[in-house]
């Protein structure tokens, strides 16, 4: 538990060393343009009473059963549940990943004890990890929900180790935490687990809703799974792992099945694509240059070949510290320690590529599992086998290996010469005193160095890392962009490009007064069309040309207005749209020519230098009507609502109507209590055909996410299992304590001489 707790205060001071390098660090990208904004929106509506499965104003990112979102996870939920109270959004981001990186270091500690790590050393693989080069710069920075799966990925790693091996001594406490005797083997006190925690944090991992955590959670197991075997050579500690993992992934088909279901309809539709591309794909030698804080890797990214990030930075000991371990009795113990090398290899080699396989692109993205599994491997070994004498034969080796980091970090950028001379100085002074200690002091002081260096290495990548390209420079605070911005009443498109946006106008009182980018809008309770979505509907992006941050091409205004052929409809009146927003530096002439018919300009004060605003001349009669074209029939105001929506409906030789609704899978339709069709208009907007003869008949339309009728079963069949599961697991505990019990003696009987 102190080592725990030590765990906590280090990532704290870690944390606060990143902040004074750069305040907005944990504040950027998709952090500012998706997930804040996101965390503002779903609030607000679980706090009115709404399950936002789908927020059916919000066109482009809306489907909320499909986006990062993770409603079916408790924990995302209590984040957004708390985030409209807070104003900074900046400050409560952070916040969040703290304790989502804090929930990270302490799984990967528990690994280390799992595998029978020292304290000390598992309490250094923890601490080092969320200050590891891509999770420091990528995950915790930007890509929230990568960091989150991440967190609960390494307890679940953790307790399907404990589970797998269960109980070392019979009629030992299922409570008992992992300890190891003083020359680092296993003590007479190794923990182990039930089934339920793994249950748990595998279905945390599993309904983030992003692809990255559960492919890396499957493969997680099956490494663990290989090397219980290997070690046990039972089938039984691997079946139990097994059964409790696919009761996990049963549980969590309510978040992931939509997605499937949905795939068809989005930009993500073929996920049997596997190609090759050199974009974020890292050669096995840059993934495994991990330990000199100066180091760039060379491979191809936004910054073009050579990254002006540490992104395969893991922990400046983790190279040099391998001359410190006996690979000879390591290896006659391979078997115990083997789950974590297969972990290893296999994300290793999915570093390197492909490119992208369906959904999964981008294969750095992998580096934080390579570093997960480095760290604990690094840290078991050194904790049962490592050799801390002085041995001259392995400071030449420690020599070599940071010769190497130093030759590979040089190749990638030949003009930081100065910067990995300094890095290799801090690495060799770092572990001569850490090994001094070792010696005199016992390892728990130099983990204590370790763990104290974790901050201002952070601190120094942080400051000397230039400015993102990727960042959007959002405004910090919610009632300055409130008070900046026009009060746009009803629904609103934007057509507008970041790209058009110059950096010195990233300001409340240039763009961020008057343009909404990304989910900006949700962070004032607007109801923009807009949005930023990783997913996207196909057949309305390609209407719009809109792209995945909510911005939009030249021709948008042009076919936005245009008539949609079936329905003699304008596109603009289909959506029922209250407002369209030009931006100026897209549109510069659009205010000095004639508005399009049944619209006019509307001049708003101050925002003039940024936008064009147009507004209905008339507005839209039935104002709440959900009907936004019928023909052929007569239909009652449908008010919009909710996701089940009524109205009464007749036609005496059959019609149409179309809804002012995104076509998404999970549309059904009855008339009169008999289904019908749901079919798409342009592939964008709900449209169902009304049947001659009808007269007075109830039309009622209703959104659920895909596959509720399976996934909410098997929800329910998971738990069943697993209460199974914990029973037999309680029952065989029960049994093994039994059995240990001591048996008693006869007393012993006098004899007379």
């Amino acid at each position: 538990m102190r080592w725990a707790i030590i765990v906590v205060i280090a990532v704290l001071a870690g944390y606060l060393a990143v902040l004074l390098g750069d305040h907005r660090h944990f504040y950027t990208d998709d952090t500012e343009a998706q997930y804040v904004p996101m965390w503002q929106l779903l609030g607000n509506e679980l706090r009115a009473g709404r399950f936002p499965a789908m927020v059916p104003w919000e066109w482009m990112a809306g489907n909320y059963s499909l986006e990062e979102a993770g409603l079916y996870n408790p924990a995302q939920l209590l984040v957004y549940l708390l985030a409209p109270s807070f104003d900074d959004l900046a400050l409560y981001a952070t916040a969040v990943k703290f304790v989502f990186s804090a929930i990270a270091a302490l799984g990967v500690f528990r690994i280390c004890l799992a595998y029978g790590a020292k304290a000390p050393l598992a309490a250094v693989a923890g601490v080092a990890f969320p200050f590891s080069g891509w999770f420091l710069f990528f995950d915790e920075a930007s890509w929230f929900t990568s960091q989150t799966g991440t967190a609960w990925l390494v307890h679940a790693w953790a307790s399907a180790v404990l589970y797998a091996r269960g109980p070392r001594l019979r009629g030992q406490r299922p409570e008992a935490v992992a300890e190891c005797d003083h020359a680092g083997r296993p003590g007479s006190r190794i923990g182990y687990s039930g089934p339920i925690p793994l249950f748990v944090f595998l279905y945390l991992a599993l309904t983030i809703q992003y692809a990255f955590p559960a492919v890396e959670s499957g493969l997680m197991i099956a490494a663990v799974a290989a090397g219980e075997y290997l070690y046990q050579r039972r089938w039984a500690p691997v079946l139990r792992v097994l059964t409790a993992s696919g009761l996990a992934a049963l549980a969590s088909l309510v978040a992931n099945l939509p997605i499937l279901l949905s795939s068809q309809a989005t930009w993500r539709g073929d996920v049997s694509t596997i190609h090759n591309d050199p974009f974020l794909t890292v050669p096995w030698s840059e993934s495994l240059n991990a330990s000199l804080p100066s180091t760039v890797p060379a491979f191809t990214a936004w910054w073009g070949h050579v990254q002006p990030l540490p992104m395969v930075y893991i922990a400046w000991f983790v190279i040099p510290a391998l001359a410190f371990i006996d690979w000879k009795a390591a290896a006659r113990a391979a078997a115990e320690w083997s789950g974590i090398a297969l972990f290893a290899v296999a994300t290793l080699m999915w570093t390197a590529g492909p490119g992208a396989i369906g959904p999964l692109r981008w294969p750095a993205r992998v580096l934080p599992m390579l570093a997960i599994a480095l760290l604990v491997l690094v840290c078991v070994l050194l904790s049962r086998y490592g050799v801390f004498d002085s041995s001259r034969r392995r400071y030449a080796a420690a020599g070599v290996l940071i010769g190497l980091l130093f030759l590979r970090s040089f190749s990638a950028a030949p003009k930081l010469l100065d910067r990995h001379v300094l890095g290799v100085a801090v690495v060799v002074a770092l572990g001569a005193a850490a090994l001094w200690l070792a010696r005199t002091r016992g390892v728990a002081a130099a983990a204590a160095l370790t763990i104290v260096a974790t901050g201002p290495i952070a601190f120094a990548q942080v400051a000397a890392a230039p400015t993102t390209p990727l960042s959007y420079g959002f405004p910090e605070r919610r009632s300055e962009m409130t008070a900046a911005f026009p009060d746009f009443g009803g629904r609103t498109l934007q057509l507008a490009d970041r790209i058009a946006v110059r950096d010195d106008e990233r300001t409340l009182a240039g763009t961020y007064g008057s343009i909404a980018l990304g989910s900006y809008a949700k962070n004032l309770g607007l109801q923009y069309v807009n949005g930023y979505t990783p997913v996207g509907h196909a057949a309305f992006a390609g209407l719009l040309c809109m792209a995945w941050d909510g911005g939009t091409c030249p021709d948008a205004y042009r076919r936005v207005f245009a008539v949609e052929p079936s329905t003699d409809t304008p596109i603009v009146d289909l959506m029922r749209l209250d407002r369209v927003v030009l931006q100026r530096a897209q549109y510069p002439d659009a205010g000095q020519k004639p508005a399009p018919a049944g619209w006019k300009f509307v001049n708003y004060p101050c925002h003039e230098h940024q936008i064009w605003v147009l507004e209905r001349v008339n507005p839209l009669p039935s104002p709440g009507d959900l009907i936004a074209h019928e023909s052929g029939v007569h239909a009652t105001v449908m008010a919009e609502g909710g996701l089940t929506n009524r109205a009464t409906v007749s036609s005496g030789t059959g019609g149409r109507i179309v809804l002012s609704r995104l076509a998404w899978p999970g549309y059904h339709a009855t008339l009169g209590g008999q289904e019908i069709p749901v079919r798409a208009v342009a592939g964008t907007f709900v449209a169902v055909d009304i049947p001659p003869g009808k007269r007075n008949a109830e039309l009622v339309v209703t959104w659920r996410p895909p596959g509720l009728s399976i996934s909410l079963p098997s929800a329910v069949l998971a738990l069943v299992g697993i209460a199974l599961l914990q029973w037999w697991f309680r029952r065989s505990g029960r049994d093994e304590r039994r059995g240990a019990e001591p048996v008693a003696q006869p007393a012993p009987v006098a004899v007379e001489s």
